[in-house]
């Protein structure tokens, strides 16, 4: 469905849906599959949409062909189930929306949208299956929804690559609050596709229950794009299988962890993705796999993220890789598993009236040869075995307690 630029008003007791049944899996979409929409007016979308899918769906039509010999052209024939583009005074209040055959609710380019008191729900295997996926829009609020779905949940785009660089329409001014999600593989999300940039968010008041992550932060290499002044606050987690909070600058469709043998440091190009100033208070987390991961590139660390506020009981503790200016205050992580905090190749690391939970074994462990300025301050070590441990190879003089 694409609406013209004009007022449009959805209103509750609405339900729109597609009709899935036969379809037995939701194949990944390809790459450039996600850029289909990315244009500037129908016109152009039409024609650029995988002229090979709409060939062969022709050809199959006119040869009267059966349901199966479509598989073809199944990448051509999953479109999102709402696609707003370049629209203006949107209103989405109350009705629901599942089981589309990829993103549920698309909004590109679009200003003053409001969507509030909106069901989204997707089966948990939908690969592509996102909730809501707002790409390259300024002013939006988003309040009292939930979402439960294959994919990601609430998700902030602003295009892929050169493409989205080029047409340089970030995501901007978006306030959610009072969300719940339940299935999806990230609870609030930006990127992976971010390149015209997204700032001025602002996430509050949200719970994630079962939500495969939380706090998702994507991008890699070609990407480019600024992603900055974001600020989430109070919310609540529980049962998350990974982490409640993560950044990963090394994203291809998977999260696999990033090994020392593989880091190299490259030049800094338009191709860099650039992740700063966010700010993460007031959650708490009761059940996750690892209680933070945060990894930015060598080239270009993730700076600036502050962590306040945080109560995270998980298997295993925070890890930070290549990143710069971070700060933690007042964070409690209860891990079973290993230190409460690891800090990689990262610098000038603030640890401030942070308490180690009854049973810390390592409190900080610092590793790299790059480590530097991890400073410790006014912090409760009573509870833990050791206060810092050191990698091999990092300098004596990396960390500091106060």
């Amino acid at each position: 469905m694409q609406a013209a630029p004009t007022s449009l008003e959805v209103l509750s007791g609405a339900v729109v849906f597609t009709d899935i049944v036969g379809f037995t899996e939701y194949t990944a979409v390809r790459g450039d599959a996600e850029a289909f929409e990315l244009l500037s007016t129908q016109e152009r979308i039409v024609t650029a949409l995988l002229p090979d899918g709409a060939r062969i769906v022709k050809e199959l039509d006119a040869q009267g062909a059966p349901l199966e010999a479509y598989a073809a052209a199944k990448e051509f024939l999953r479109p999102v189930l709402v696609s707003l583009i370049e629209c203006r005074r949107v209103l989405l209040d109350g009705p629901t929306f599942q089981n589309s055959p990829a993103w549920n609710l698309h909004p590109l380019l679009c200003e003053d949208l409001t969507i509030r008191n909106v069901t989204v729900r997707n089966p948990w295997y939908s690969q592509n299956g996102d909730g809501l996926d707002i790409e390259s829009c300024r002013r939006v609020h988003v309040y009292d929804c939930r979402f439960d779905v294959g994919d990601d949940a609430i998700c902030m785009k602003s295009g892929k690559d050169e493409e989205g660089r080029r047409r340089g329409r970030p995501t901007e001014d978006v306030f959610i609050t009072n969300c719940i999600v339940y299935a999806g593989h990230g609870g609030f999300v930006i990127g992976s596709e971010m390149s015209g940039g997204v700032r001025n968010v602002y996430v509050t008041h949200c719970t994630f229950i079962g939500t495969d992550c939380g706090l998702r932060f994507k991008s890699t290499r070609g990407r480019g794009g600024v992603v900055e002044n974001i600020y989430i606050s109070h919310v609540d987690m529980i049962d998350i299988p990974t982490e409640p909070i993560r950044f990963n600058m090394y994203y291809q469709g998977g999260e696999r962890a990033v090994l020392d043998a593989e880091r190299k440091e490259l030049p800094v190009t338009e191709e860099t993705p650039i992740f700063r100033n966010i700010y993460v208070k007031d959650v708490t987390c009761r059940g996750a796999g690892r209680a933070a991961v945060l990894q930015g590139l060598p080239e270009m660390p993730i700076r600036d993220i502050v962590l306040e506020n945080l109560h995270i009981t998980a298997t295993e503790g925070l890890v930070c890789i290549d990143g710069e200016g971070i700060e933690l205050k007042n964070v409690e992580i209860r891990a079973a598993l290993g230190p409460a905090m690891t800090f990689r190749h990262s610098r000038g690391v603030t640890v401030a009236g942070c308490r180690a939970a009854e049973g810390t074994g390592v409190f900080v462990r610092v590793e790299g040869e790059e480590s530097a300025g991890v400073r410790l301050s006014g912090c409760d070590l009573s509870q833990a075995a050791r206060a810092v441990e050191l990698g091999a190879g990092t300098p004596e003089g990396a960390v500091e307690v106060a």
